[in-house]
């Protein structure tokens, strides 16, 4: 497998255990996850989507990363913020609505 040009974290509040704790998934940060996969298919990006663990900012949460970018997104509650996130990085930029 070839590495993708885009790698998105998208924070679902897991600790080392496996517990579920933290605001991203209270939020529904888990709910986004189908969405955000079919987004990267229909849009052709080439972008991998990983679901992490806390990525302690849980005051901005749902949070989502982008790499190589080194893009903080936070606040990622519904399928408007993630077409912003997604239209900005089509267009090679930040959404800067969500930039933490």
């Amino acid at each position: 497998m070839e590495k993708p040009k885009h790698h998105i974290f998208v924070c679902s509040s897991f600790r080392a255990s496996g517990e579920i704790k933290g605001k991203c998934s209270k939020k529904g940060s888990t709910d986004l996850l189908p969405y955000i996969e079919n987004e990267i298919l229909d849009r052709g990006l080439d972008a991998l989507l990983t679901s992490t663990g806390c990525m302690k900012q849980c005051d901005d949460g749902p949070v989502m990363v982008i790499y190589p970018e080194n893009y903080w997104y936070g606040n990622i509650e519904s399928e408007d913020a993630v077409d912003e996130v997604l239209d900005a990085l089509e267009d090679g930029e930040a959404a800067s609505n969500f930039l933490l």
